[in-house]
């Protein structure tokens, strides 16, 4: 079976469960699946249980192949997993630290590393960032560098948590498109974390709903997201309207309380 599914996967902490018996059918190759929720909806438990950090029991398989089975070098060949802390501001520079992510995975001759890295930097338009310092980057910048880490090692499977959270509009955008343009190349799968629920409906292939550690509304943008599903999951009423190209728009005008 090609694709990613999840069965009956639980992870947290050891006293305090925050995702439990959680099912996903199977994600096509080449896809690109938005995680929203509240805060402490579970989004980054799930990410981190994927990509097989912590504690967590159920099973995880990506074209057929159980990754908690998989052995070190297949699991950290597979996955390319983003964390929401930045890459260290380190004196390395931002060359160096993405070409020693790409030495870590991939046994590359120097030309050929080299030149990887290189067309890491231009597919997210950082290149001009290649020779700074890290300790001299935005947090922004720093971000952008740490997903040039993970793409460089060309992974099976994306996880990206909260990857435009430090990036203005134009930036989020480029990270989007970077991330689909290598889905379209290589037939990988990516799962994101994102709080813009809009930028999410109109990026994302399929968009999973969480909600206290359950997931409550899996499909389509167009199909997934209405006013009962964002308000079971983030406790505010909101409107679905559509712009000209008839793709749907949240908005929210109050909370519950009224304020």
């Amino acid at each position: 079976m090609t694709g990613l599914a999840i069965h009956n996967l639980s992870a947290g902490y050891k006293r305090r469960p925050v995702i439990e018996n959680l099912s996903l059918s199977s994600v096509a190759p080449g896809s690109m699946v938005g995680l929203l929720g509240p805060n402490a909806s579970g989004k980054s438990t799930l990410l981190r249980a994927i990509a097989g950090l912590g504690a967590g029991s159920g099973r995880v398989e990506l074209n057929g192949v159980d990754l908690a089975a998989a052995d070190h070098k297949t699991r950290v060949e597979t996955i390319g997993y983003l964390p929401q802390s930045l890459p260290p501001a380190s004196p390395l520079l931002a060359y160096e630290a993405v070409l020693a992510a790409c030495r870590a995975v991939r046994a590359l001759d120097t030309p050929t590393a080299e030149q990887t890295v290189e067309n890491a930097f231009s597919a997210l338009g950082i290149s001009h960032l290649a020779l700074e310092r890290m300790d001299r980057l935005s947090g922004g910048q720093r971000q952008m560098v740490g997903l040039a880490q993970v793409t460089v090692r060309n992974p099976k499977l994306l996880l990206l948590d909260e990857p435009t959270s430090a990036l203005d509009l134009k930036w989020q955008l480029a990270v989007i498109n970077a991330v689909r343009d290598l889905l379209r190349e290589t037939g990988a799968i990516a799962m994101i974390a994102i709080h813009d629920i809009n930028l999410a409906i109109r990026s994302c292939d399929q968009l999973a709903v969480l909600s206290e550690g359950s997931l409550i509304a899996f499909g389509p943008p167009e199909e997934v997201i209405s006013s009962p599903v964002i308000s079971r999951a983030y406790g505010v009423p909101a409107r679905i309207e559509h712009c000209a190209a008839g793709i749907p728009l949240v908005l929210v005008d109050r909370i519950e309380d009224g304020s």
